[in-house]
């Protein structure tokens, strides 16, 4: 019970960190995580949780790096495998070896082994953290690529390393030329293995659905067990259980993207499952490591053997000396162009971007615990303790760091801040269009179609018109749908022309829909002139309608007057008809937008006729429209939160783009309220 209590409080504690980050979205997750950790475990409630690095990895990082390893790209990692590689391998052993040198120098109570095991675990960096961080940021995408393989890759050659030294250090004994070997069959086996047993994994879900078992909820079983299953048995084969669960993800996106039988409802289902899960997991996460530092900071703080300004100096020396020598190779390997032909931004700030970047997390502290209490002969491990606190210290400053340096290295230069302010704004708003028009098509159903393809097509106007930034762009949107507005009334007299050919229709209706078809399209090509036509034929019906009263028999030439009308909106409905099926015919993805609009016109005609043809009141169509409204409103306004959240928009933005939607709104309400008195 107290184990089921406590992990519904790290669940509720999880829950807050959004909520607090949400009001100051300024602090990044992870550290308001690690505050809320350092806080439950410094209240005196008695709450402690013993760290099990083993537990640890597979609970933790295996589908954490499962997860990453699917949704990163494939073609930047191959792209830019020199700039990964020279960071996850290169600089992890000159890491290894020059922040385990100056440990020696610095500290001599820790042997030389034990010193290289403490810069092997400081080695790796956290892309969780790192994503984390930079979600509020405008990092460039390259950038972003380099800190994601490299967080990837870079765990394995750090943990390899560590195992080595706190072997030398425990047995006395070391191999260069052994542990040069064991770390490339290690590393091999560990991507050779993850990918086997992902294929052999994807074989047996394609063996269950030829057998007719497409249940979801079996399938989503399989994919969530996928990662700790292979992480356990690569590791128990003493292989890279991490580079497994990286190679696994990669294998398993590569057959999702090949896969072409109908499993739209498994992704779906696949992709929320994941996000929830990813969310916890990252969460907890950085609450452990919170947990853990006061019991750590206690162990060393009243340990009468150590000083604690001195100890503390430590911390912020090696954490120094690990973002000079970071500095130093990014620098070089920018000068050997290994990095600067895909990045095109000032090298300073670029190199300044990708140091920062360099923040220790949970897999340095998860492995500064695995390091045993004894040696081979019996004695205590040499300043296991002062290594622990060392590692959580340099997490701490590291994340504080990035979280205060890298917003000002990733600022945009000021000269194009109005243009990035503008472009931000209508990058902004068309993310927004989306995510209302999502919501819509969520809700459509047979009852509602007609009212939500009405409001689709008023977005996609509002689309259309952001899209024209330039007059050019807005000259050829305007040709194009001139161009389908003319065809789609072409096919309406293409179905006037079989009617004829059918003789189901007669000379008088020919007469009317031709007339109507010529008004249409003249107010396509001239829309001045069909202004002045509407005008006059308002006013003509308004003449004719007064005369048919006060003239004998007029009250009968209305009578058939109304028929005719009748007559003529079960044909105009038709023909709306026709159109609809030619423009689905010949919309593509690449003129989607402009299709729309136009097929939401014909489709709110429709409704309007049926309405018209029944003699039904539309009340019961704008309630429809009304609901569909509110809650593409309530989509605006929360997409606009996220990106705000996230660091896309400024608060100065999110405010403008705010008002703009209560203005919309409001004017909506109140041609809504005038339509239904």
């Amino acid at each position: 019970m107290e184990f089921f209590l406590l992990t519904l409080l790290l669940l509720a504690i999880i829950g807050l960190s959004s909520f607090i980050h949400h009001f100051m979205p300024y602090i990044p997750v992870p550290l308001v995580q690690i505050a809320l950790g350092v806080l439950l475990a410094a209240l005196p409630i008695g709450i402690h949780i013993p760290m099990e690095p083993e537990l640890f990895f597979v609970l933790f990082i295996a589908p954490l790096l499962f997860h990453d390893g699917k949704n990163v790209s494939r073609h930047a990692l191959w792209k830019l495998r020199k700039p990964i590689l020279l960071l996850a391998l290169g600089l992890v052993f000159v890491t290894v070896f020059a922040i385990g040198y100056l440990i020696y120098w610095m500290i001599p109570s820790i042997p030389l082994p034990a010193a290289f095991a403490l810069a092997s675990i400081l080695s790796p960096t956290d892309v969780v953290a790192v994503s984390a961080i930079s979600s509020r940021l405008k990092i460039p995408q390259t950038i972003m690529h380099v800190l994601e393989g490299e967080g990837l890759m870079n765990d394995a050659s750090g943990l390899v390393a560590f195992k080595f030294a706190v072997a030398a250090t425990v047995t006395g004994v070391f191999s260069l030329a052994e542990a040069s070997g064991s770390f490339l069959v290690i590393s091999i086996g560990g991507l050779a293995g993850g990918a086997i047993l992902s294929i052999l994994i994807i074989q047996l879900k394609i063996l269950i659905r030829r057998l007719g078992m497409e249940d979801v909820t079996i399938h989503m079983l399989i994919q969530l067990l996928t990662p700790f299953v292979i992480f356990y048995l690569v590791e128990h084969m003493h292989l890279s259980g991490i580079l497994s669960v990286v190679a696994a993800g990669i294998v398993h996106t590569i057959y999702r993207e090949r896969d072409q039988s109908p499993a739209m409802q498994l992704q779906v289902v696949s992709q929320s499952t994941w996000t929830v899960l990813i969310y916890i997991l990252n969460g907890l996460v950085f609450l452990l490591l919170g947990l853990q530092i006061p019991s750590v900071i206690n162990e060393i703080f009243k340990d009468p053997l150590f000083n604690n300004w001195e100890v503390s100096k430590y911390i912020f020396i090696l954490s120094a000396a690990l973002l000079l020598l970071r500095f130093l190779w990014i620098s070089a390997a920018w000068q050997w162009n290994w990095l600067k032909k895909q990045i095109k931004m000032p090298s300073l700030r670029a190199i300044g971007i990708i140091t920062i970047s360099g923040v220790r997390g949970a897999v340095t502290l998860a492995g500064a615990f695995t390091i045993p209490y004894v040696l081979a002969d019996g004695g205590p491990f040499p300043q296991r303790s002062l290594i622990i606190f060392i590692a959580a210290g340099v997490i701490l400053v590291t994340l504080l760091t990035a979280s205060i340096f890298l917003p000002i290295l990733a600022r945009p230069e000021k000269g194009n801040t109005n243009e990035l302010r503008n472009e931000m704004e209508r990058d902004a708003k068309l993310r927004m269009i989306d995510a209302a028009i999502r919501s819509i098509r969520e809700l459509m159903n047979d009852e509602n179609r007609g009212a939500a393809v009405s409001v689709i097509s008023s977005y996609n106007q509002i689309r259309n018109r952001l899209n024209t930034g330039s007059a050019e762009i807005s000259e050829q949107l305007k040709l194009l749908e001139t161009e389908i507005r003319m065809k789609a009334l072409d096919a309406e007299a293409n179905y006037i022309e079989k009617l004829k050919f059918e003789e189901k229709i007669d000379r008088e209706t020919i007469y009317m829909s031709e007339e109507h078809i010529q008004r249409m399209r003249l107010a396509v090509t001239n829309r001045m002139h069909f202004r002045r036509l509407f005008v006059w034929t308002l006013a003509k019906r308004s003449l004719l309608k007064v005369l048919q009263i006060f003239v004998p028999k007029g009250q009968e030439r209305l009578k058939n007057r109304q028929a005719q009308t009748k007559k003529m909106i079960h044909l105009k409905l038709n023909m709306a008809k026709a159109a609809i099926k030619y423009l689905n015919n010949q919309m593509t993805p690449e003129n989607e937008h402009v299709y729309l609009v136009i097929i939401g016109e014909y489709s709110e005609m429709i409704t309007k006729f049926k309405l018209a043809k029944k003699g039904a009141d539309s009340t019961h169509y704008r309630h429809l429209q009304r609901e569909l409204r509110v809650k593409a409103f309530q989509a605006e306004r929360d997409e606009i939160q996220n990106l705000y959240e996230e660091g896309e928009i400024t608060t100065e933005i999110i405010r403008k783009i705010r008002k703009q939607i209560n203005i919309r709104e409001a004017y909506w309400m109140e041609e809504s309220s005038l339509h239904s008195h």
